[in-house]
């Protein structure tokens, strides 16, 4: 059977779907809290620095990956008021949340529950995609990268913000941060220390910058590009479809 990392632990791939599911779920309600507290509020800077960099045109056609709370498909939306956002998302009780908050919001987002490793559309479909802080959640990020560039027009973009590889100096803070704070701010937040504990470790098994960018030319993007920000704490990766 097929292995898979679950944060530092290997288990089996068919597993990892309901594991990550019982993560979002317990941390869904404090979410957006606990971006701003674990990031220091940098996460909305990362999210704008990457929607402002990309060439979308007014009435693009946009899917939002993963999108959970609608932060990104709110930016775009800003941005392009004209454009057709599609938020979407695995996890119910995420997607559920950031509908309703776009609707506070004064925005009538189009919601979709669907997975990003088979993705219910056709070709050619989208301008853009885009995926926050989603894809080392997957299970098969392979897949999911493959479903982007398919259902990419010619002259589309897809867009990966995403935990990345921190510059050296910076490593032994961010462990301490990582392992030590982190998970007790989950606690006291949240009341799961060992989601936060999950997400951490998520963050050491992804690909790294140089890694992710070779893999997403082999899912057949033309070409691919990444840029770091904070130090590589996150990294934006970009591809393009000629």
């Amino acid at each position: 059977m097929k292995k898979t990392h679950f944060g530092f632990e290997t288990i089996d791939a068919a597993q990892k779907e309901k594991r990550v599911a019982d993560v979002f779920d317990s941390i869904a309600a404090h979410y957006d809290l606990m971006n701003d507290l674990a990031s220091f509020g940098l996460h909305r800077r990362w999210k704008r620095n990457m929607v402002d960099r990309l060439a979308v045109h007014e009435e693009a056609d946009i899917l939002d990956l993963a999108g959970g709370t609608g932060d990104l498909t709110r930016l775009f939306l800003e941005k392009c008021p004209r454009a057709t956002v599609i938020l979407s998302d695995i996890n119910a009780t995420m997607l559920r949340l950031g509908r309703a908050k776009l609707i506070r919001q004064n925005f009538s987002p189009l919601v979709l529950q669907c997975n990003a490793e088979a993705l219910p559309f056709a070709d050619q479909t989208f301008d853009a995609v885009s995926i926050g802080f989603g894809l080392r959640n997957i299970t098969d990020k392979e897949k999911t990268l493959a479903e982007m560039r398919r259902v990419l027009r010619p002259g589309g973009i897809a867009a990966i913000l995403e935990f990345s590889r921190v510059a050296g100096f910076l490593a032994p803070f961010y462990d301490f941060y990582s392992f030590t704070v982190l998970p007790k701010l989950g606690a006291l937040i949240s009341g799961d220390q060992a989601s936060y504990r999950y997400l951490a470790e998520s963050i050491r098994v992804h690909p790294d910058q140089e890694k992710l960018r070779k893999m997403m030319l082999h899912a057949g993007f033309d070409e691919a590009e990444y840029y770091n920000m904070t130090f590589g704490i996150v990294a934006v990766h970009v591809g393009y479809v000629h």
